[in-house]
């Protein structure tokens, strides 16, 4: 059932004719399009041609554009009603390029009413384990986090300058049992050790299907300026996660390693995800954007299939 209509079925009159475009419609864009009432018509941006048949074939109007390409991205101005970005930033640099363009793009005409960005809670750095409101003053520890934390601020900057009620998603670990490297499952076949207890983080999820109704409702529920963390109920640290999923899947358990030794053996893109502990607060988005987690639990989740 789609997530926006009425408990009877009927759209509700504001959300017809309505007009969607998705800027990085890779898994969670797609999810999100499924579950968009079926008069909402919905528009994906993609530099790929080899996407726009199978776009199609879901119901989506295909615009063939590249964010790095500021030139092909004009024919978006005044395209549409609301948009979600979810386009990660570049690789390199410390600016978010790709979302200025887009921004730029959209103010060339009418721009839309509502815009929200999926970005990371990458960018409140490492918190030591504690709890973090969106209120959280934003201290990014890796490059990636900090193109982001641009990102924010060109979207902060749209909403103010051309009254768009822009609204932002801090999204941590996304995972989905139909999801590519979705689940731990790839990593306990391959034996990747975890952190021993003392030296572990608290890490932090959503379920790939509620973060593509996060993204919806703030559409049109979210309020201007205002940041949400896309969040999950639950509080565990890393190793317990790969734990919880080794006994669901009846694979062993990862073994256990010191700090000083993962740095000697894990890949660099593993231990920065392994250096930063916090515990995200969902209150915000379930009270304001009255959300209902599907999967308020990786546990629910992994053991929905």
């Amino acid at each position: 059932m789609p997530v926006l209509t009425n408990p009877s079925g009927a759209l509700p009159m504001r959300f017809r004719r309505q007009r969607v475009l998705i800027v990085g419609c890779g898994d969670v864009g797609l999810r999100a399009a499924a579950a968009l009432p079926a008069r909402v018509r919905v528009l994906a941006l993609t530099s790929t041609p080899t996407r726009l048949d199978g776009l199609r074939a879901r119901g989506i109007t295909p615009l063939l554009g590249n964010l790095d390409r500021p030139a092909t991205l004009r024919r978006l101005a005044g395209l549409a009603d609301r948009v979600l970005h979810l386009a990660p930033p570049p690789g390199e640099g410390a600016d978010d390029a790709r979302t200025r363009n887009l921004l730029r793009a959209l103010r060339l005409r009418t721009p839309p009413a509502t815009l929200v960005y999926g970005s990371t809670s990458g960018v409140y750095g490492d918190c030591g384990g504690a709890r973090v409101s969106e209120t959280r003053p934003l201290q990014a520890g890796t490059a990636r986090a900090r193109r982001r934390v641009a990102a924010e601020r060109h979207v902060r900057f749209l909403g103010r300058s051309a009254g768009v009620r822009s609204s932002i998603l801090r999204i941590p670990g996304i995972y989905a049992p139909d999801r590519e490297g979705g689940t731990p499952r790839e990593r306990l076949l391959k034996g990747t050790p975890v952190l021993r207890a003392e030296d572990d983080v608290y890490t932090n999820h959503i379920h790939a299907d509620d973060l593509a109704r996060a993204c919806l409702v703030a559409l049109w529920r979210g309020a201007a300026q205002r940041v949400y963390h896309a969040s999950d109920d639950s509080e565990l640290k890393m190793g317990d996660y790969v734990d919880l999923a080794a006994g669901l899947y009846g694979l062993p358990r990862p073994t256990r390693l010191a700090r000083e030794q993962a740095v000697q053996t894990l890949p660099a893109m593993l231990l920065s995800f392994m250096s930063e502990s916090r515990r995200l607060e969902n209150t915000r988005m379930k009270r304001e954007l009255r959300l209902r987690l599907r999967y308020p639990t990786v546990a629910t989740g992994l053991r929905a299939v």
